[in-house]
C-alpha cells in the first residue's frame, strides 16, 4: 500500500470518496468514547474483512452509524473489491496483520483529519 498522505490525496480527488464526512453525531461519539476505542473498533471491523472470502463481502459495511464505517467508505476500505481496486490488495487472499494495521492506520488518519476539521470550524 502507498503512504497515508498519498492515499488521502488520491481519495480526495474521487467525487464519490470525497463526499463522505463525519457528522455531528460521529464527532459526539468520538468525544464520548475516545480515539483509542474508535481504533479498537476499526481493528475489529477490519479483522472481519481479513479472510480471503469475508462474509457478505461488498455488503458488510454500513454507510452510517459509526465513524469507522464512514471512514471505510471514504478510504475505499469497505470491501475486498475496493481494496483490490484502490490498493492492489488481491481478493481471495487473507489480509496479513501488517495489511490490517496499515488499513486501520489509514482509517484513523482520515477520522482524525475529519475530527480536527470539524472541531476547527
Amino acid at each position: 500500500m502507498q503512504s497515508i498522505d498519498n492515499a488521502l490525496e488520491k481519495l480526495s480527488k474521487s467525487k464519490f470518496r470525497s463526499s463522505f464526512h463525519l457528522k455531528a453525531k460521529d464527532i459526539a461519539y468520538i468525544d464520548e468514547k475516545g480515539m483509542d476505542t474508535v481504533r479498537r473498533h476499526a481493528e475489529d471491523f477490519i479483522e472481519k474483512l481479513a479472510p480471503a472470502y469475508p462474509e457478505n463481502d461488498g455488503k458488510q459495511t454500513p454507510m452510517k452509524n459509526h465513524p469507522v464505517f464512514i471512514a471505510q467508505h471514504a478510504c475505499a476500505c469497505c470491501c475486498r473489491g475496493c481494496l483490490e481496486k484502490w490498493y492492489k490488495v488481491p481478493k481471495g487472499r487473507e489480509l496479513t496483520k501488517t495489511q490490517q494495521e496499515k488499513i486501520v492506520n489509514l482509517l484513523m488518519a482520515w477520522i482524525k483529519k475529519e475530527y480536527n476539521g470539524y472541531k476547527n470550524r
